[in-house]
């Protein structure tokens, strides 16, 4: 069974339920898979099928409503909403279309919302498990060879440039394995050491890995839970009644400030383009958010922009964060701390290339919301090949609407 705890999903799917719970209860949605590369995942849907099945099956245990109460930005009537709750196997529809993998996500959002995050890494971890036998001892072979590398290179880069990183766990999603991904998070937290040729390592990782998205991980090793806003919310606000769509981005951002209240305070940025993003975020929200997510786009050029929209809305920047997250290695992690270095502060959250950098070519999965009661919805993105949404139409209305 590849997920055993309703935990092992990333912050953000809690942090946008309890706010889905709380404002936006009766809304309908739908999500739609898509493979970015060239894999075939087609031959694994009854595999997938059956862990989907064990998946509807789990509920929350008592520590883990325990765990959730002690995030304090989590309402305690939200926490109370899951000690019954279970992922509903009629909202999820996994199949075969024009000989690929096909995943139809429909219901409540309430509910929909905290299936993202277990399928995929569910799909993924099929998929790998799938590989010969040969392949994928040499994969976890290069995976700690890949490890220990990379973070000798980020320490050393760190202390002879002298720079500032912090760098947290992103990679629940498109992880090698559940086993990989908790076997490399425990080193990072230092809880326990594996391998005795990393004595003396694991101390150092302290000062440059501060958490994890993923929740279970979270609760497992003490480490801070993180998380930021998530793309759908602003596309679902999109299909909202009452919600016209030039205000939609405005619309979500004051409902998430509504929500928690300083807390949570990084903004995603490139829904709809970081360009239409900083036309709506005016100095009021400049003020009250502490800082900005890019996760798309050429993220020196991005920040440059941000830096001097901060500038023109008589912000410091050094008192703000850009939090960058978009398909990062620790070769761009330097860099980019190098080129911001005294500008604005910078965070980062790494994914695959912390959960899946092994000899195998990861399946670059998503799961996006493609509907919102009815009415279509579109991330467009600052990256080619990142727009999600069947219905073109509404693509060049989104665009005309936004000027894009």
């Amino acid at each position: 069974m590849i997920i055993e705890s309703l935990l092992d999903n990333d912050l953000y799917s809690f942090t946008v339920q309890n706010l889905v719970l709380h404002q936006f209860s009766d809304t309908h949605v739908k999500y739609e898979f898509k493979c970015r590369n060239n894999i075939n995942l087609s031959s694994y849907v009854e595999q997938i099928n059956t862990e989907i099945d064990q998946l509807c099956q789990l509920k929350f245990k008592p520590d883990e409503l325990d765990y959730l109460r002690t995030i304090y930005y989590l309402k305690k009537d939200y926490v109370d909403y899951l000690e019954d709750f279970t992922l509903k196997r009629r909202y999820i529809k996994v199949f075969v279309k024009d000989n690929q993998l096909a995943i139809e996500i429909e219901g409540p959002w309430r509910v929909t919302v905290l299936f993202e995050v277990p399928v995929l890494a569910i799909v993924q971890e099929v998929y790998t498990r799938n590989l010969p036998e040969d392949v994928r001892e040499k994969a976890l072979k290069e995976g700690v060879l890949n490890f220990n590398l990379k973070m000798d290179y980020l320490l050393e880069q760190v202390k002879e440039k002298n720079l500032k990183i912090k760098f947290s766990d992103f990679g629940t999603r498109r992880r090698y394995s559940k086993s990989w991904h908790f076997n490399l998070v425990s080193l990072l937290a230092s809880t326990y050491n594996k391998h005795p040729e990393n004595i003396g390592r694991i101390y150092k990782y302290r000062d440059i890995f501060v958490g994890s998205s993923n929740v279970f991980l979270s609760e497992m090793h003490g480490i801070a839970p993180i998380g930021t806003m998530s793309h759908q919310l602003i596309c679902a606000a999109m299909g909202l009644p009452n919600v016209r769509l030039v205000d939609c981005q405005k619309f979500m951002l004051e409902a998430w400030i509504k929500e928690y209240r300083g807390d949570l305070g990084t903004a995603l940025s490139d829904t709809l383009s970081l360009d239409v993003f900083l036309r709506d975020f005016d100095r009021f929200f400049c003020l009250l958010y502490s800082g900005i997510r890019i996760d798309s786009g050429n993220n020196f050029i991005s920040g440059d922009k941000v830096i001097a929209h901060y500038k023109k809305m008589k912000i410091d920047p050094v008192s703000k964060t850009i939090v960058f997250s978009d398909g990062l290695d620790f070769k761009k992690v330097v860099q980019i701390a190098e080129y911001f270095k005294d500008k604005i502060n910078v965070a980062f959250g790494v994914g695959t290339f912390l959960t899946n950098d092994c000899f195998i070519e990861p399946a670059q999965i998503v799961i996006k919301m493609t509907e919102c009661n009815g009415n279509p919805v579109a991330k467009l993105s600052d990256s080619p090949g990142k727009t999600m949404c069947k219905d073109e139409e509404f693509i060049k209305y989104l665009k005309k609407v936004f000027k894009i």
